[in-house]
């Protein structure tokens, strides 16, 4: 067994991009005394994701680079990886990220959203490129949001390539008049927490979905087993870290490495 401790923020919307990265480093710092090893934001936690019902100032190439600095000074005293959902200008063109953080405050790198939502367009230039990281004995990807509820085939390419775990940043929010659930992948709830169980089962990798803390909202931060059963779940709309050891021999990629490819 080779157990490996694991954090997701479940952290309320931001009020201001500021207040994200207070939280966030908190958040980080709370993480590392509880001894996880990484720790991974929702999508967009910093400045907050802008396509939604809030409100969030224009983006800013300046503040998020800073921003970015803070956070790697936390990672660096907190000796602990992180996986921040964020935004990045390339080329002149703003696109939807997380930065890859390591323990020593280092850039991992970045994962782009290749896979945009048609809502996200206008808006966001899609990235061009997957990538895989490392941390300790842990082999990671990150798929986010929509690329992973109606993209199966992202997950995939990070378990064939020797992903233990993807980790699954994104941002859903209460809608009026949806179904508000109260238990996971409730029959009645809309399909989002059930393709997590799937991600995982037809992968055999760990998979781990972090949301805001959004009261009313169709998902929650869960950790699915290799198996696709449910590892841990948080409480809807309840502020907190799910902190969970994963084993990481469990996650053999046996299902994504016997999938026949076609040109």
């Amino acid at each position: 067994m080779t157990p490996f401790r694991i954090a997701l923020a479940g952290l309320p919307f931001p009020e201001s991009p500021e207040i994200a990265v207070q939280r966030a480093t908190a958040a980080i710092a709370e993480a590392s005394r509880i001894e996880a090893r990484i720790i991974c934001f929702p999508e967009c936690y910093i400045p907050g994701y802008r396509l939604g019902a809030r409100t969030v100032p224009s983006p800013d190439p300046e503040f998020l680079e800073h921003s970015m600095t803070t956070v790697a000074e936390a990672a660096a005293e907190g000796q602990i990886a992180v996986i921040m959902g964020t935004e990045r200008f390339v080329g002149g063109h703003l696109v939807i990220t997380t930065r890859a953080i390591g323990p020593e405050g280092e850039l991992l790198g970045h994962q782009d959203k290749v896979q945009l939502d048609p809502s996200e367009e206008p808006m966001y230039r899609p990235g061009t490129e997957r990538h895989l990281f490392e941390v300790g004995p842990l082999t990671f990807g990150v798929v986010i949001c929509h690329e992973g509820w109606r993209y199966p085939e992202t997950v995939r390419w990070a378990a064939r390539r020797g992903a233990q775990i993807v980790f699954h940043p994104h941002f859903h929010e209460a809608e009026p008049g949806a179904y508000r659930p109260t238990k996971f992948a409730d029959p009645k709830n809309t399909f989002h927490e059930k393709a997590m169980l799937c991600r995982a089962a037809e992968n055999t990798c760990w998979f781990a979905s972090v949301n805001c803390a959004e009261p009313g909202a169709a998902t929650t931060s869960a950790i699915i087993r290799p198996d696709g059963t449910l590892l841990a779940a948080q409480p809807y709309g309840q502020e907190g870290l799910l902190v969970e050891d994963i084993d990481l021999d469990t996650a053999t990629g046996l299902l994504a490495s016997r999938c026949r490819t076609f040109a």
